[in-house]
């Protein structure tokens, strides 16, 4: 009994391993490997990559199936191109496009980048190139955008605020006419009229001003600039109207301090603000020019100060009194022939020469404005070896060099 078992359990494992062999024998041939003979990866033409590397344009090739095969770091850092895809959706809708009908697109594409963000503005050229392939070339735009919009709001504020003396002056014209049988009025009118024609000629002549500033780099070719002269400079231009209004004007702070820029721009803007000081100080008021010199470990800063007792300036005020053509009292400012030109010039040379400008105020206690400026004291002594050598007569040069102006080497100032 026990040897029946066993070869029937023989005979049954025959059996199995048969049919088991029998179908892996009819079980279908495995289908071969997919290949991409037919559809090799994309590959950006010879001599592209250098062309796009010359081009001012962000440019972008993209491949047949959306994938960036090559991006310019200009083009990355404007968000066209993020990893292996065009990173912005109007951006690819103009790819997809051109690829369905190989027709050129040009566009202006107005980007809202999300909360917080300025808004992008794209002029971009998209064309197809061999084998499925499209180039994107991208110029942006915003600057002039930002320019422009800045024009438009400039030239609006200009022609609204000379409507106001030319108009005051058409109707004293009118005026002295229907007077000419009263000696006082017309000496009246003719008074006011003065008044006007002199407020129209500083808005003129300051709106010429800062168009000049605004094409006119000062460290482009910058100047030692003294800062002792320039404080000097801007106190001998207010000290007539200054005395007029029994304000005191007085220099004090350290001497000695460089910096490098344009002299001109410095009194202008230094002037600006003293002009400030005394037209809104009662008469007794104290007006104070101050410089001095803040060390830091890259480039020293020069801050010129400039302080007065007068009415003082609120917290609203104090955060758009930089603006083109805001003024704190507007009544005030009439009175006195103000612009609201003045501090936006100030603001514009301030930021011309790589600082800023800020206010501290409190009504009825008075303000204080602070122009901060780096001194690149280093360049400053490169410059002025530079001009010494080129007007030191060669058979004057000594090995210990005794000349006045190598004994007026500047120093660093530091409080």
């Amino acid at each position: 009994m026990n040897l029946l078992g066993a070869a029937a359990v023989l005979v049954a494992g025959i059996l199995v391993g048969l049919l088991v062999s029998w179908l892996v024998r009819r079980r279908p041939p495995a289908p071969e490997p997919i290949t991409f003979d037919d559809d090799p990866p994309a590959v950006v033409p010879e001599g592209v990559s250098d062309v796009l590397a010359v081009l001012s344009s962000s440019a972008v090739v993209v491949g047949p199936h959306d994938e960036v095969l090559e991006a310019t770091r200009a083009a990355r850092s404007l968000g066209i191109a993020r990893g292996t895809r065009v990173g912005l959706q109007p951006v690819l809708d103009l790819v997809r496009q051109v690829r369905r009908d190989g027709q050129t697109r040009v566009h202006d594409l107005e980007l809202n980048r999300g909360p917080g963000e300025a808004t992008l503005y794209l002029s971009a050229r998209v064309a197809a190139l061999a084998g499925g392939l499209v180039v994107v070339l991208a110029d942006d735009l915003t600057a002039s955008h930002r320019i422009e919009a800045t024009r438009r709001d400039f030239v609006a504020n200009v022609s609204h605020e000379l409507k106001t003396p030319i108009g005051a002056i058409s109707l004293l014209a009118e005026a002295v006419e229907d007077a000419a049988d009263d000696a006082d009025a017309v000496r009246r009118f003719a008074g006011r009229m003065g008044v006007e024609s002199a407020r129209l000629a500083d808005l003129v002549s300051q709106i010429i001003d800062l168009s000049r500033l605004q094409a006119d780099d000062p460290l482009s070719e910058p100047q030692v600039v003294e800062i002792d002269e320039v404080l000097h400079d801007a106190v001998d231009r207010c000290r007539v109207d200054a005395e007029k209004r029994g304000v005191t004007l007085t220099l004090a702070g350290a001497h000695g301090a460089k910096v490098l820029g344009n002299a001109r721009q410095l009194s202008t803007a230094v002037g600006n603000l003293v002009e400030n000081a005394v037209v809104y100080s009662d008469p007794g008021a104290r007006v104070v020019v101050a410089a001095h010199t803040r060390a830091h470990s890259e480039d020293d800063d020069v801050e010129i100060t400039v302080s007065d007792t007068g009415i003082g300036i609120t917290p609203t005020d104090a955060e758009r009194i930089f603006e083109r053509f805001y003024r704190v009292d507007y009544g005030r400012s009439r009175a006195n022939g103000g612009t609201g030109l003045g501090l936006s010039i100030v603001k514009h040379i301030a930021a011309s020469h790589g600082g800023r400008v800020g206010v501290w105020s409190q009504l009825g206690r008075g303000s204080t404005f602070t122009i901060t400026i780096p001194a690149h004291l280093a360049q400053v002594r490169s410059a002025e070896r530079a001009g010494q050598d080129e007007t030191r007569p060669e058979e004057d040069a000594v090995p210990q060099d005794l000349s006045p102006a190598a004994q007026d080497e500047p120093q660093e100032v530091r409080s």
